[in-house]
């Protein structure tokens, strides 16, 4: 039996997220070759079996949640910037490449797919609450691998170099995202310039358990589909809320206060700077739990919009 979806909120998000899974379903099933292994992605009866996908034990997250990337985004020139607002529409495709070392641990479901994609437009479009962004996210197309090596790559190794450079696809305006173990991490991601130089690299990875439903590892925790949230503004130009620590620039974002910790859980009140403002531990670029989540600002809204503009639009 599919689970109960455990998305926050009144009970209008859930008439929201059948709209968008209406205008999201995945396009034709592909079939994907690597390294001489390969299956046909068949209808969703073939993978909607969670009973096949084999819990990893332990659990990652609350002692290392990201690498170190030693990324910075380029900002957008002054003049460009603020062309977005409240008028602002970007439709996003979403190429999703699913790895599994044997066809079975990690080849999550179509449903779990197109949960993911509802979960992103619902944060990106402030039904949690903060700002909606006027960013959209449309399955644009799954593929399949058997390669586990790819299936537990780490960041910046010849297995992620290989994975995307065979797996990639559409052009900058087009968001790839790896499900697999993620290494020893919940995900990562690459900033909007990045792909100026390495187009190869762009996406995000994710810990396939992290998608809502395909696990217990996270329960509670990392279990809500908000990792892949967390990744993707990043993919749009954010930093952490906690970048920078109490520092002028912090993340570059004028209305998320100073911030000098990661939170951990959900900590109400929590002020780690001395200057105005608690901190953002419901902001989708802090480490919060997945419950704790609720927003984007408005500040980080414009921020995504102006990088979006100048470093992806177009393809």
């Amino acid at each position: 039996m599919r689970p109960t979806r455990t998305f926050r909120g009144l009970a209008v998000v859930f008439a929201v997220a059948a709209s968008l899974l209406a205008v999201t379903a995945a396009p034709a099933a592909s079939t994907h070759v690597a390294l001489g292994c390969s299956w046909q992605a068949a209808g969703s009866d073939a993978f909607s079996s969670l009973g096949a996908l084999a819990p990893v034990s332990g659990a990652r997250g609350d002692d290392a949640r990201e690498p170190a990337l030693n990324e910075t985004a380029d900002e957008v020139p002054a003049a460009e910037q603020g062309k977005g607002g409240r008028a602002f529409k970007a439709t996003v495709p979403v190429y999703v490449h699913v790895l599994s070392p044997d066809g079975v641990v990690g080849n999550v479901s179509t449903e779990a797919i197109d949960d993911q994609i509802a979960v992103l437009n619902m944060t990106f479009g402030g039904f949690e609450g903060g700002f909606a962004t006027g960013f959209r996210f449309k399955l644009a197309g799954v593929d399949r691998t058997v390669n586990a090596d790819w299936y537990d790559m780490a960041p910046g190794s010849k297995d992620e170099r290989d994975a995307k450079k065979a797996l990639r696809q559409g052009g900058a305006d087009a968001l790839n995202m790896y499900l697999g173990t993620a290494n020893l991490y919940l995900g990562w991601a690459y900033f909007p310039s990045t792909y100026k130089t390495r187009p190869y690299l762009d996406g995000i990875v994710i810990d396939w358990e992290s998608l809502l439903g395909t696990s217990t590892r996270y329960a509670g925790r990392y279990d809500q589909g908000e990792t892949a949230t967390h990744e993707a503004g990043h993919w749009l130009g954010l930093y952490h809320v906690f970048q920078g620590g109490c520092n002028a620039k912090g993340d570059y974002v004028d209305d998320t206060p100073p911030q000098l910790v990661a939170t951990r859980g959900c900590p109400v009140g929590q002020d780690s700077c001395s200057e105005p403002g608690l901190d953002s531990i419901h902001n989708y670029m802090d480490y919060s739990y997945d419950t704790c989540y609720t927003e984007f600002t408005a500040d980080q809204t414009s921020r995504m919009q102006d990088q979006w503009l100048y470093y992806r639009a177009g393809g």
